[in-house]
């Protein structure tokens, strides 16, 4: 049994954790770079969904596709109709300041956001999208274990990557440290499930400095992320 509009997995495909990057060839990446014995368990729309494992631990990666819709939709599947406990998307960000260098590792603790996908919960007032604390002290501690501090924090989940008038720069003065398009809307559809969600992205762009990664080192570079992400997959298989 198992299968969705979305999701032509059966059901038991998916392990506990699942890592998941916006872009289908990340997910293919991570599976074919990291897991032992991966399988391609969905590929509707080409969205690629691999299973395998790390340091002997059932680890999934599939990907989210762009924006806080696309993963409201998969993340709702996978915690749902999967069973899954934990999702860590493991994605590309903008800085918002210019001591964030590329490639550094930005962990999001909350996500402020511009949509209004939350909307749909019917909730009084505005909801605080937030991480999963014994995720993130996980991934933390397996940053630090491998000589990293990564900055721990708030982040922008936009609507626009297009701006008509303004940037994403105007939350930096509040202390958010980067943007995505994604990470609000996986935690607030985790929070409704029950479940556990974490951001973890390296930076690809500087919103201030204007640098920037070419598309292929964004797929292929940010291993020290992925490492982090897997690490924290298998600790969390004992939680």
């Amino acid at each position: 049994m198992g299968g969705t509009p979305h999701n032509e997995a059966a059901l038991g495909d998916f392990a506990r954790t699942v890592l998941m990057p916006g872009d289908p060839l990340r997910a293919r990446f991570i599976a074919e770079t990291f897991l032992e014995n991966p399988r391609l368990v969905n590929n509707v729309r080409g969205i690629q969904g691999w299973t395998g494992t790390w340091r002997g631990v059932p680890v999934s990666t599939m990907a989210s596709g762009m924006g806080i819709p696309s993963i409201g939709i998969y993340a709702h599947e996978l915690f749902h109709f999967y069973g899954v406990e934990n999702i860590i998307r493991v994605g590309t960000t903008g800085a918002l300041s210019e001591k964030l260098k590329l490639r550094d590792i930005v962990i999001a603790q909350g996500a402020c956001t511009d949509s209004n996908f939350a909307h749909h919960l019917g909730l009084p007032g505005v909801f605080a999208p937030i991480a999963d604390f014994t995720l993130l002290e996980t991934a933390v501690a397996a940053a630090r274990e491998r000589g990293l501090e990564p900055p721990v924090g708030n982040i922008l989940s936009s609507d626009v990557f297009y701006y008509k008038k303004g940037s994403g720069l105007e939350w930096a003065p509040m202390g958010v440290l980067a943007i995505d398009m994604e990470t609000a809307g996986l935690y607030a559809t985790a929070a409704e499930a029950g479940k556990r969600a974490l951001t973890i992205c390296s930076v690809t762009d500087n919103l201030v400095t204007k640098e920037e990664l070419p598309p292929a080192e964004r797929q292929s570079s940010l291993r020290r992320m992925m490492e982090i992400a897997l690490e924290t997959a298998v600790r969390m298989a004992e939680k």
